[in-house]
């Protein structure tokens, strides 16, 4: 386990949330699958939920306003020091911004925009809030991993604006964003096996610590499994989507 209560180094991944079309519906299945509780967002903060394990910050919810029409997924979100000068590095090599910098209650600063190959991500200026102060346990974030179509313009990317370098696995199409020599996320080059219509996209990894009883309480929550659980180097894990449609992966990993 990971407590954490300083700022994420620069181009580390430092949280996730979800915009989700049914708040009550979403915090149930969590709370079910990971034991969460939740800070109850207020108008003032737009409705934004705090997941919470232990007492801290894990994740974040909120409902889409409706008048919009976005995918319900999880968003990660890479650490910046600059946040203006993230979104202008962004578009000076071939991204595009979707959400400007915003500011949350002296939170922080963040923004919302789409890589290279067309990944969405987030990136958040940290203020009072450095992003997940708890981490690598069951229930919280321990793994994200970029898909992308094209690996090698992915990673100049992530390296040109966030100073990540990557690391390639030999003879596979997958690597490893590093921020002073530790790994702090992966990538992988979708194969032509991928349906076209998945498009590039970040995964969010959560911590379990059996990975096939918890896709059997997915289902039991309401959500799906996608495929069975597979053996990896890194450990078991299964791909699985909650009841809103949100794909995540659940990883196993120890208690302590």
């Amino acid at each position: 386990m990971s407590d954490l209560n300083t700022p994420y180094e620069h181009g580390t991944p430092a949280w996730v949330d979800q915009l989700t079309t049914d708040l009550p519906a979403t915090t149930d299945f969590y709370r079910g699958l990971f034991g969460w509780d939740y800070e109850v967002g207020t108008p003032e903060n737009g409705g934004y939920t705090m997941a919470l394990l232990r007492g801290k910050p894990v994740a974040g919810l909120r409902e889409m306003p409706r008048d919009a029409r976005f995918a319900v997924v999880w968003t990660t979100y890479l650490a910046t020091d600059d946040v203006d000068e993230s979104v202008d590095l962004t578009e000076e090599n071939g991204g595009v911004v979707l959400v400007p910098v915003f500011e949350v209650e002296g939170l922080g600063r963040g923004a919302i925009a789409a890589d290279s190959t067309g990944a969405s991500f987030g990136m958040w200026e940290a203020g009072t809030h450095i992003g997940a102060y708890l981490v690598n346990e069951p229930g919280a974030v321990v793994w994200n991993e970029l898909a992308t179509r094209d690996l090698d313009t992915a990673s100049a990317f992530y390296r040109d604006v966030f100073d990540l370098e990557s690391e390639r696995t030999p003879e596979l199409p997958y690597s490893r964003f590093e921020v002073d020599g530790r790994a702090v996320g992966g990538a992988y080059a979708m194969t032509d096996e991928v349906p076209a219509d998945i498009p590039p996209h970040w995964m969010t990894y959560f911590g379990v610590a059996d990975v096939d009883a918890a896709v059997d309480r997915v289902v039991r929550l309401g959500g799906i499994a996608v495929g069975d659980p597979a053996d990896s180097p890194f450990g078991r894990f299964a791909t699985v989507g909650d009841p809103l449609g949100a794909p995540f992966r659940v990883l196993g990993v120890p208690r302590a």
